[in-house]
């Protein structure tokens, strides 16, 4: 698989969307800010949202919304390689933004729930009623971790609802083609979660103790990142360490495509054929394009 380097000197891209004019919106999580980058790797400033966003989606109203995680680490680099160094003592919580694409404007929709702070907002997606699901990666902390959610927001942003709990590190979120599944990338334990969906903001209560169905443990250290979804239902999930994404099949079965960065974060499709794939690397500040095998998913909503 060719891999193109669209541009780089970004910092730590996460979250990027496929514009339907050809360009991609990204989020520099170490810059507090939303960029666009054209089709010929020219950077503009889309918006300054301040704090870490993470996580990007448009909505049915032509915003862009904005997981962000209220910059939760410290950067720094490694022979070359940008890394989340150390816990930001200055982090007090994160929250789920609304940006304005003509104005730049940015407000804040949600930053807590039943009267506590959001911890740290990370992955968003539509469904097609115009509701939001992300999830709430949690943090480290000096003696262990604040666990994560997965929470839902009814149409219109009317209200907040939370899905699951004591998740260890939610991350990467997406909807299986036909919305009957939400499926989370629980980072630090390399897994995916397929939790099915009952009803709006809803889901199916699991037996056991699990908080839902496991589609795949990934062997080794391979930490899962943000994800999106192939149009035949296969859950691509940006693979840390292994510079990589992991393409899983409903039946668990899965393949790797390598991305010349360690700290591959996440991944989203566009053009006609649905078949564009932009990847971003967090790592070496780069934003790669390729061709993927099969076509993505369309999401609900663009601009």
């Amino acid at each position: 698989m060719d891999v193109e380097v669209v541009t780089d000197g970004l910092v730590f891209p996460e979250g990027p969307v496929a514009m339907d004019d050809g360009s991609v919106i990204l989020c520099e999580v170490g810059r507090g800010q939303l960029t666009r980058v054209a089709p010929d790797g020219r950077k503009t400033l889309a918006a300054e949202t301040g704090g870490g966003p993470n996580g990007a989606a448009i909505g049915p109203d032509g915003a862009i919304w904005v997981c962000n995680n209220g910059l939760t680490h410290t950067y720094d680099h490694d022979n070359g390689v940008l890394l989340a160094a150390h816990e930001n003592p200055a982090h007090e919580g994160g929250s789920l933004q609304r940006v304005n694409l003509s104005t730049g404007k940015v407000e804040t929709v949600f930053d807590s729930f039943e009267g506590k702070r959001l911890v740290a907002p990370n992955d968003l997606v539509f469904d097609k009623a115009g509701g939001l699901w992300f999830t709430d990666h949690g943090v480290d902390v000096v003696d262990g971790r604040r666990y994560g959610s997965l929470y839902y927001m009814a149409p219109g942003g009317a209200a907040l609802t939370r899905a699951r709990s004591m998740l260890v590190s939610p991350n990467g979120v997406g909807l299986s083609p036909d919305e009957s599944v939400v499926y989370v990338a629980d980072s630090h334990i390399s897994r995916v979660w397929a939790f099915d969906i009952s009803g709006p903001g809803k889901v199916a209560s699991t037996r056991g103790r699990g908080p839902g169905r496991v589609l795949l443990n990934l062997p080794g250290y391979q930490p899962l990142d943000s994800l999106g979804i192939e149009a035949d239902g296969r859950v691509c999930v940006a693979t840390i360490q292994t510079g990589a994404i992991t393409a899983i099949q409903p039946d668990g079965s899965f393949e790797q495509h390598l991305f010349p960065d360690p700290r591959t974060t996440n991944i989203c499709f566009g053009g006609a054929d649905m078949r564009d794939a932009w990847v971003t690397g967090s790592g070496l500040g780069q934003l790669f394009k390729t061709r993927w095998p099969r076509p993505g998913l369309r999401l609900n909503f663009n601009a």
